[in-house]
């Protein structure tokens, strides 16, 4: 069994630093731990550049020094991202790059990683042409995205592939939709037990149909994708199933471009799709390709939206004001996707409650507010007061919506 697996650290720069703490304690420590105890084990991680920040704030020194040694012993694989992990297709390109070049030099200061990382994570697996067209002019080689790129549809997808991307030349590596979902050291584990070993469908054509993993030359493989935070904080493991799976000698891992670059051959795919990893087939059709965060229905995202361009626009316009820094600084903050996440109001039901949470939403909101108000400069006014009552806006918006809601539980 060849396992690739790919884990995403993040929380929200501004997160309760109790919030941050369970996590490292419960998921992050526990991924470093094993890596540590089995060296043949390799992983690809991104870690959110607000993130190490925070580690290092809270005094998490030993963390980092820890995932940098694992670094050197070539298990862990790092990768680019945007710093403050915003939906890049939907923020300005030069906020965008800013980001990139952010966490570029997040991971050289904080891991000694000397030359660019050849992977990048796209924030959410969200992808657009355009952003995937930016990320390869800033030098990356390689992107993973979930399988409902390759053509809109789940269980389409040859996972021992290597896709290359004909608009950008990107490799393209796709995740198992179905096993990502799933508590995956379980998943595998249970499979391995088993010793199943199914031939992939084919149909009469001869097109793969997708099983659980896909059958190569060098026996079976699995890609996953997932939060970090899956591993202890959001899954209790009861009884150590990922500990298990690494000690089971059948088990083969590498990092993503230890992958790539052991394929030789490259299959050429033109047209993926714009979506994100929760992205549902219904949503594509329905030309919704970022619908957790921007839903042309949803009056509080679109509002949301309208207070982050303008808080944008003018921070971006005095940037000689003596409080610029102060204003990104909570700029940043505000236009991670958590804000507008949090907005959705959508049913994930076995993974999570309904991604709806007034005080998130606030939260994002009064980052934003914060940003306009920073700025000093008198020319500012007139934005402020537009700032101001669309904020209020939101606020009565969410609240409203929350307790009609309540009380219709109630």
């Amino acid at each position: 069994m060849n396992w690739i697996n790919f884990l995403h650290f993040y929380q929200p720069a501004n997160a309760d630093a109790h919030i941050i703490k369970e996590a490292i304690d419960l998921s992050y420590y526990r991924i470093v731990r094993a890596l540590e105890e089995y060296p043949k084990i390799k992983f690809t991680l991104n870690i959110t550049g607000c993130l190490v920040l925070r580690w290092e704030e809270m005094g998490y020194l030993d963390l980092i020094k820890r995932i940098k040694k694992l670094i050197k012993r070539n298990q862990i694989e790092l990768v680019g991202t945007a710093s403050y992990h915003p939906l890049l297709p939907l923020i300005p390109e030069k906020e965008a790059i800013r980001q990139i070049k952010d966490q570029e030099k997040i991971l050289k200061k904080y891991f000694g990683i000397k030359l660019k990382p050849k992977g990048f994570f796209l924030p959410e697996m969200a992808y657009s042409p355009k952003i995937g067209k930016l990320i390869k002019k800033l030098g990356y080689k390689w992107i993973i995205l979930d399988e409902v790129a390759f053509n809109g549809k789940l269980n389409q997808v040859d996972f021992n592939k290597i896709y290359e991307d004909k608009q950008t030349g990107l490799k393209i590596i796709f995740r198992s939709r179905e096993f990502s979902k799933s508590y995956v050291p379980e998943t595998v584990l249970k499979i391995l037990a088993e010793n199943k070993s199914p031939q992939p469908p084919f149909t009469k054509e001869g097109r793969l149909l997708n099983s659980p993993f896909t059958k190569g030359g060098e026996g079976d493989l699995i890609i996953t994708a997932t939060d970090a935070e899956l591993y202890g904080l959001r899954h209790i493991d009861h009884t150590a199933e990922f500990e298990k799976l690494l000690k089971y000698k059948n088990l083969k891992t590498k990092t993503v471009s230890e992958f790539i670059k052991n394929k030789e051959t490259k299959f050429p795919i033109g047209n993926l799709v714009p979506c994100n990893w929760e992205s549902t087939e219904k949503e594509l059709k329905n030309k919704l390709p970022f619908a957790l965060w921007y839903d042309k229905k949803n009056k509080i995202q679109q509002k949301l939206w309208e207070l982050s361009n303008l808080v944008y626009k003018t921070v971006e316009k005095n940037k000689k004001d003596k409080n610029s820094y102060w204003a990104r600084w909570h700029l940043v903050r505000g236009i991670a996707s958590c804000t507008y996440w949090w907005a959705s109001a959508k049913d994930f039901r076995l993974f999570g409650p309904i991604s709806w949470s007034p005080d998130e939403i606030e939260r994002g909101t009064n980052e934003l507010i914060r940003s306009i108000r920073a700025l000093e400069s008198e020319s500012t006014r007139k934005d402020k007061i537009k700032a101001e009552k669309l904020y209020i806006k939101i606020k009565q918006m969410v609240w409203h919506k929350h307790w009609n809601y309540y009380w219709k539980k109630k």
